[in-house]
């Protein structure tokens, strides 16, 4: 690291502490609120109210499993389901508009308006577009689905936008002396080129849409929310953490399920992955306990 990267780093940091400092300002008002923390979470949070998992007294449960009538998965289904649908229709209208907005496939005069507009969709964030799209449709999941998908399509957009732009211009180029038109170096170059990165925000921004439905359902937009909306009028945090737990393990399943999905189309090659003892232990003892692929070829050979 030269000096002039370290004095970087060293300015960067005292003004993120300075801008912090005057922020905080009076010191003295977090005078007892570790404490105020501990009362409120054995007294209020402490045990989670697990009766959220256990159906509904009204309407009657006829289901072969009870708990799919219960308030957590009726309320997580339903939010999954919009999430799904937002992530898809934001996919299916952010793709093009990051073709258009990527500065390697499109001339400037459309590249710059598209990115006004894909900044635009997402500067309001997903709960402010559901207000909105409550006043049109009223309150119900119809409303969610449309306020995700907008703020969906301005995320992707630019995180695909970039993608698109960070490819090697080889590629480009080859496309263009081929006698290529814009629409096919975007369609047949520069999507296939950064597929790996384009699925990985796709995951990605499922998984975001999962979380952030607890936060739209807040104000009527559907799902799990709707539920945590009650519970926090009610004074009844308990169920509110419960429901929190709940939302944290199915987050936790959708994130291996799209780390099994990555890694079906990512390139893994002879790289051996990395063992625990060679996190932790020094160099020469892992390498004897774990010997790469090229040390077990040359060990076999010797002892042949």
């Amino acid at each position: 690291m030269n000096r002039r990267l370290s004095l970087t780093v060293v300015v960067v940091l005292g003004l993120a502490l300075l801008t912090f400092l005057n922020l905080v300002g009076d010191w003295g008002r977090l005078t007892g609120g570790m404490s105020n923390l501990g009362v409120f979470f054995r007294e209020s949070l402490w045990p989670p109210d697990w009766s959220v998992l256990e159906p509904q007294s009204y309407p009657v449960c006829e289901a072969r499993f009870e708990f799919t009538c219960s308030v957590a998965w009726l309320g997580m289904v339903e939010t999954i389901k919009i999430a799904f649908v937002a992530t898809v229709i934001g996919f299916v209208v952010a793709l093009p508009l990051s073709v258009m907005a990527a500065s390697n496939l499109s001339p400037f005069e459309i590249a710059v308006p598209t990115r006004i507009l894909l900044a635009a969709m997402r500067s309001l964030p997903s709960i402010i577009w559901a207000v909105l799209f409550m006043i049109i449709f009223d309150m119900g999941t119809l409303a969610g689905i449309c306020a995700m998908s907008f703020y969906t399509v301005g995320y992707l957009g630019k995180l695909q936008f970039e993608s698109m732009e960070g490819i090697k211009n080889a590629p480009l180029e080859a496309a263009k002396a081929m006698g290529m038109t814009r629409t096919e170096k975007a369609w047949l170059v520069a999507i296939p080129e950064s597929a790996n990165q384009l699925l990985s925000h796709l995951l990605f921004m499922f998984e975001y849409n999962v979380r952030h439905g607890t936060v739209i359902g807040l104000v009527g937009a559907g799902g799990i929310g709707l539920y945590l909306n009650t519970y926090l009028k009610l004074a009844q945090y308990d169920k509110v953490v419960a429901l929190l737990v709940v939302v944290f393990l199915v987050v936790v399943v959708i994130d291996f399920v799209s780390m099994v999905l990555r890694s079906a189309v990512t390139e893994e090659g002879d790289v051996e992955r990395p063992s625990w003892s060679s996190l932790f232990l020094p160099a020469a003892i892992s390498s004897t306990l774990h010997p790469t692929p090229m040390l077990k070829d040359a060990s076999l050979k010797e002892s042949e």
